[in-house]
């Protein structure tokens, strides 16, 4: 994929696409238990094909078991959907934009504006709300309250603003380059994001998702970067998700790169420093743009904490702005982690399949709609990532019936979902073209 976040018109395997609309719908995962020792022989060998053992057809029921036990927490989840088929993929992307309706690709900046308006005009009126908390006439306890409520409500209204701002950076917010760059840059500033820093590397994210080697963010852990032991504690599986969920994104990903691919350990590989092994040559005067906006953002709050002390600005400002960093991070996490979801290595990956291995997901109806489609359209925005968010539903139903099989919806409770892929999810094999996460 190009560095603009073009998708290539991938090529797959053979056309049978007849074939996998008459199986919309039927995937049902093979029978579960409250163990592995509960399910039958013939169950733990549909489940070990699931999961691309090698000859898991013909194992004895011991071996089974064995091989299966890394795979068990997601075997056992009730709510986990079943991996998807490894065989190539029926269908090319030529048959995903038939599928289409043509209205769908249109980029209307008028209708754009409107949501960002929309969004914009809500933040400021829950802002202008929550200078009501300490009134004076209020009861005492209230502020203790109410101001969490703000910090989630207006972070994810924020989030939405984050979203509007991605689509910018897939040039999905209108037609024009020039605009969506700057309505971009404008918006991730406020929100301390290095546009251009980020528009650059999830555009590669999307030209390698899935892909164990090259992905640019969540990339899977092998056995070997973990001691003696992989850490699974109840304990520890708080910390690491309590970490990630409030530092991943700053300064964890956008300075350190955690969850960053092994090819770039020791190097610099900073969102900040036009210099970093992320950047070309001919992209570096942009990461040093969007690094002065970004600075001139942190000048306008240390303008805030002058005027008006850092207690507000810390509660009217920085707060929800840390919700949407935990949103982001919790939403991007989920999208391309989990114990279903396969990572391929160099000889078995590809665009389209890569573009594959990604789960859409509700987080109920406000939130859905509060995201902008984000998370529960996910698959269809790595197909087509220039496709408006508004226009996301409707191709998403659309393809369906061409992706069969292929396509992963997840309606596991979101704080289970994040439980779940935590606990699961620590490495993948080092020796294998295709993998899944296992647990130990």
């Amino acid at each position: 994929m190009g560095r603009g976040g073009q998708q290539p018109r991938a090529e797959s395997q053979p056309h049978h696409v007849d074939a996998v609309k008459a199986t919309v719908g039927r995937r049902e995962p093979p029978a579960r238990g409250d163990t592995l020792e509960d399910i039958d022989t013939t169950s733990l060998s549909k489940w070990g094909m699931l999961y691309g053992i090698a000859g898991a057809e013909t194992m004895a029921r011991q071996e089974l078991l064995a091989a299966l036990r890394p795979h068990e927490t997601g075997i056992l989840d009730k709510y986990a959907p079943a991996p998807a088929p490894l065989a190539p993929l029926p269908f090319k992307m030529k048959d995903i934009i038939s599928a289409i309706p043509k209205h769908c690709f249109k980029r209307c900046l008028w209708t754009s504006c409107m949501h960002l308006a929309s969004d914009i005009v809500t933040a400021l009126a829950i802002f202008a709300l929550a200078q009501l908390i300490e009134h004076p006439a209020l009861p005492v306890w209230v502020p203790y309250v109410l101001y969490p409520v703000y910090w989630f409500v207006q972070g994810a209204v924020l989030t939405g603003v984050w979203v509007i701002a991605h689509e910018c950076g897939h040039q999905a917010f209108s037609e024009s380059e020039l605009i969506n760059n700057y309505v971009g840059t404008v918006l991730h500033s406020f929100l301390l994001v290095p546009y251009s820093s980020w528009r650059i590397t999830h555009a590669n994210h999307h030209g390698n998702t899935g892909s164990c080697e090259n992905d640019e963010v969540f990339a899977p852990s092998v056995r070997s970067d973990f001691g003696e032991a992989v850490e699974s504690s109840p304990l520890y599986a708080t910390f690491e998700i309590v970490r990630m969920l409030t530092v991943g994104w700053l300064p964890g990903y956008l300075v350190f790169n955690a969850s960053g691919p092994a090819k770039y350990r020791g190097k610099n590989a900073s969102h900040f420093s036009p210099s970093s092994v992320l950047f070309t040559d001919e992209e570096r005067p942009l990461i040093a743009q969007s690094v002065a906006a970004w600075f001139v953002m942190v000048a306008v709050i240390a303008g805030w904490v002058y005027t008006y002390g850092i207690g507000a600005v810390v509660k009217h400002y920085w707060m929800p702005l840390m919700w949407v960093n935990c949103n982001l991070v919790l939403i991007t996490y989920l999208q391309h982690t989990d114990c279903y979801l396969a990572h391929f290595r160099e000889g078995e990956w590809d665009w389209l399949r890569g573009a594959m291995c990604t789960v859409d997901r509700s987080y109920g109806t406000w939130l859905d709609h509060t995201f902008h489609r984000i998370a529960d359209t996910h698959v269809m925005h790595h197909l087509v990532s220039r496709l408006p968010f508004y226009h996301a539903e409707e191709a998403t139903e659309a393809v369906k019936p061409i992706l069969g099989d292929y396509y992963l919806y997840d309606s596991t409770p979101i704080v289970h979902a994040l439980w779940r892929a935590n606990k699961a999810c620590k490495y993948v094999d080092e020796d294998k073209s295709i993998v899944f996460y296992k647990s130990h």
